[in-house]
């Protein structure tokens, strides 16, 4: 004890400690709903500083980590603040279990930066390998945070940059590319303060052929097509959505919200907008069939399929109406194919690793729809009155591979639902839509996203206009939408021009470091 309380004042008295778990901190400032984008350079740059003699090799890998490690608890631990809005509300755990639980998420998080500060440091011995093993060490460690333990991409600093000018780059470099390009610049501006100017000159000229390259192979335009769409926001509150008295008022308050748009081309309601688990609602289903088919349009709807004959649930997305714009009448049928089954469940809210063991523990670990089954992780588009929906299912839209995974050419939206209903007046519902957002940025298509209570909208990544509905309001957004056409570079590549190029430095990075230390012996 007596050792633990002698690190912890060292640690207070650490001024290196306080800038980086202040770096991490206003880190948050750079996302939505605040959108200061440039301060995520300046951030990066911070964290630089508390470890500057890197550059020489001269500073052990540990105390590299450390700071990395305390910058990341900063980063997390005001950016996904949010989570426990969840675990406060629904979650039914005592306030000082739910910190406690934070605490625990944000710790492993913070491994990360920690893990490729610490590699950068281990295996480089002078500025130059440093320098060049930095971009390989932090794509290896946030490769592994998208994909650890199912994986918790969240925050990836390339989100900051949707809507700053490097945003023209996404079609190129995807998130991904924009992530290590943040943290290239971050590196840039520390190297200023130490008066070196290598490192910024080759940025610059890195940045500046990147946009080139971007120029060069943008080949996405406007077609000659648009559509109508209704956009339908039950707001629908989170205790109430899966109360078996509430079914049928919840049901009934999306189909009249609906019933005096029918003449959209594309009518969209969000996940789970159908709490009625889908074979016993067939007579409902039918009844929209029969509705939208007639008014010549197509409904896309959230909802529940248990299979009773195997014993699975999926998180689904369903067509009714008009498959193609020719169709004359309903085609409804349970489990026909033009359906999208969630592929990428939520931890704890979605399936729970270890249930037997968890689920007695607090109600966050039975919470109700909390088994469900996976769906294919490759499936077809959605097929609505003549178009093609890419989908995701609320926190799918995160994971960037599985939804260019999904993409074709022929494309026509980007649709994502969801419910954020469970995180309140947050800041995780605006990081949700700008993450869908970088999404349409990357694939080049024009993003319909749906949602219970907000935040919903359309969004155009050619113009970069959006428009959205209010939080926590039960309202409608009708609108016209520009589809596109042509492939973006990432839709059809995604992350390999940006692992090349991570591999090279990576061999640039040990290049030097074998010849410093063959000439050392």
């Amino acid at each position: 004890m007596k050792k633990l309380l002698t690190s912890l004042t060292l640690l207070a008295k650490d001024k290196k400690a306080w800038l980086a778990l202040v770096a991490g901190l206003v880190l948050t400032f750079s996302y939505a709903p605040f959108g200061i984008w440039p301060i995520v350079f300046f951030s990066i740059g911070s964290l630089f500083f508390c470890i500057p003699a890197n550059l020489n090799g001269k500073v052990h890998a540990k105390t590299a980590a450390k700071y990395g490690f305390i910058f990341g608890l900063g980063w997390f631990g005001a950016g996904i603040s949010w989570v426990h809005v969840s675990i406060a509300t629904f979650g039914g755990m005592p306030l000082v279990a739910s910190i406690a639980l934070m605490a625990l998420l944000c710790s492993y998080l913070a491994l990360f930066p920690a893990l490729a500060l610490w590699a950068t440091t281990r295996f480089s011995n002078g500025s130059i390998s440093f320098a060049a093993l930095l971009l390989p060490c932090f794509a290896i460690s946030e490769y592994l945070r998208a994909n650890l333990l199912t994986g918790f991409p969240w925050l990836s600093f390339g989100y900051t940059q949707t809507d700053s000018p490097l945003n023209a780059l996404a079609p190129l470099i995807g998130e991904f590319g924009l992530t290590l390009l943040c943290i290239a610049i971050g590196f840039a501006l520390y190297s200023l303060t130490q008066k070196q100017f290598k490192m910024p000159v080759v940025t610059a000229a890195v940045v500046l052929l990147v946009f080139a390259g971007a120029h060069f192979t943008k080949v996405t335009h406007y077609s000659d097509k648009d559509l109508s769409v209704l956009l339908v926001q039950g707001n629908i509150k989170q205790h109430l959505r899966f109360d078996p008295s509430e079914f049928w008022t919840t049901m009934s308050k999306y189909q009249d919200m609906t019933r005096r748009h029918w003449d959209a081309d594309l009518i969209v309601w969000p996940e789970a907008a159908v709490p009625e688990i889908e074979a016993l609602a067939d007579s409902y289903l039918v009844g929209l069939d029969s509705a939208a088919s007639f008014n010549k349009t197509a409904l896309v709807t959230g909802i529940v399929d248990y299979q009773r004959d195997t014993k699975t649930i999926f998180n689904t997305l369903i067509v009714v109406g008009n498959k193609e714009q020719s169709d004359e009448h309903g085609h409804y049928r349970y489990l026909d194919s033009n359906r999208y089954q969630k592929h990428q469940l939520l931890p704890i809210g979605e399936f729970v690793p270890f249930e037997d063991i968890l689920r007695p523990i607090a109600p966050l670990f039975d919470l109700p729809m909390s088994s469900f089954s996976r769906g294919d992780k490759v499936q077809n588009n959605l097929r609505a009155n003549g178009f093609n929906l890419l989908p995701a299912i609320c926190y799918e839209i995160v994971f960037a591979d599985l939804v260019r995974g999904n993409y074709k050419s022929d494309s026509d939206i980007l649709f994502t639902v969801s419910n954020d209903a469970w995180f309140g007046d947050s800041i995780g519902p605006h990081q949700h839509m700008q993450i869908a957002r970088m999404r349409a940025l990357e694939l080049q298509r024009p993003l319909i996203r749906v949602t219970n209570n907000g935040i919903s909208g359309v969004y155009d990544p050619i113009s970069q206009t959006r428009q959205t509905m209010p939080q926590f309001e039960a309202t409608t957004l009708k609108t016209n939408i520009k589809l596109m056409q042509g492939d973006s570079v990432y839709s059809q590549y995604g992350n390999g021009f940006v692992w090349g190029v991570i591999l090279l430095l990576g061999m640039i990075g040990f290049g030097v470091r074998f010849t410093v230390n063959s000439s050392k012996g």
